[in-house]
């Protein structure tokens, strides 16, 4: 595995014409991250993964701040996987083009995470923006855990670039939970109770399946999910998974949801 800082290195070290896979990442690596990169790594001749923890997309400098890293361990983890390129970048690296930081979600596309994260989703498409500029991989891996990034990063790359994207399955632990880097924040009692929610919401997702009339229970669920100790909902919604619209039936419907544990924010969507 060669570790990459600089663009000029990148330049010289990859050939850009290979089979190229690549996971744009922010550290802290977890299964879901180990199951993007094996996704990766048998679809493609060379794998190229990114650490960068992006400012832009943070609403506070304190979450920027307090997001988990553990540098040592994620290179013992990539090599581990041998994967071939761990692309470390600098803010400035990325950020070099001003004109990156102008991107602007549609007016319908400010739902969900993007209505309550001003900027949010403008940071992210704008690093990736930059990614594929500078690395043109055929095929990108990303989650499914962050379904409305996955849905608005597909949008945004359709006419731009020829990249592929990949979407691989969320990974869940033996509770239920969506694993997530925040997790790290979390204590086991909090932990506790994300399981409550994910395996109250899975229940409720079975219940919609058998019978469809029974969304209307959806501020029930919300309201017994904000009797949890120190929880608080920030929006539990059901939408189409394919276009995000309101327009759903038992068929194309998702639930998403997003909350507070303690002060920690987490996203799910089932």
């Amino acid at each position: 595995m060669k570790i990459i800082k600089s663009i000029n290195q990148l330049n010289k070290e990859v050939n850009f014409k290979a089979n190229i896979g690549f996971v744009p990442t922010m550290g802290m690596f977890h299964n879901g991250h180990i199951s993007l990169i094996e996704s990766a790594k048998k679809k493609c001749n060379k794998t190229i993964v990114s650490i960068f923890i992006n400012p832009s997309q943070f609403n506070k400098k304190s979450d920027y701040k307090k997001y988990p890293r553990n540098l040592s361990r994620d290179i013992k983890i990539l090599k581990r996987l041998k994967i071939d390129f761990l692309l470390l970048p600098n803010k400035n690296q990325i950020y070099k083009k001003k004109q990156s930081m102008k991107l602007k979600l549609n007016k319908k596309d400010k739902i969900l995470c993007a209505k309550y994260r001003k900027g949010h989703f403008e940071g992210v498409l704008a690093v990736i923006n930059q990614f594929l500029n500078i690395i043109e991989p055929k095929y990108m891996f990303l989650g499914e855990k962050d379904f409305q990034q996955l849905y608005l990063i597909k949008k945004f790359i359709k006419k731009k670039f020829k990249t592929k994207i990949i979407s691989c399955k969320t990974i869940r632990d033996m509770k239920m939970v969506a694993l997530s880097s925040r997790n790290n924040l979390l204590n086991n009692k909090d932990l506790i109770l994300s399981s409550k929610i994910a395996k109250l919401l899975i229940k409720f997702k079975k219940k919609l399946i058998k019978n469809f009339n029974k969304i209307n229970q959806i501020k029930k669920i919300k309201d017994e999910i904000n009797k949890f100790k120190n929880i608080d909902v920030e929006y539990l919604e059901i939408r189409n998974k394919f276009n995000f619209s309101k327009k759903i039936n038992k068929h194309n419907f998702k639930i998403f949801v997003a909350y507070y544990n303690r002060n920690v924010r987490l996203i799910d969507n089932y």
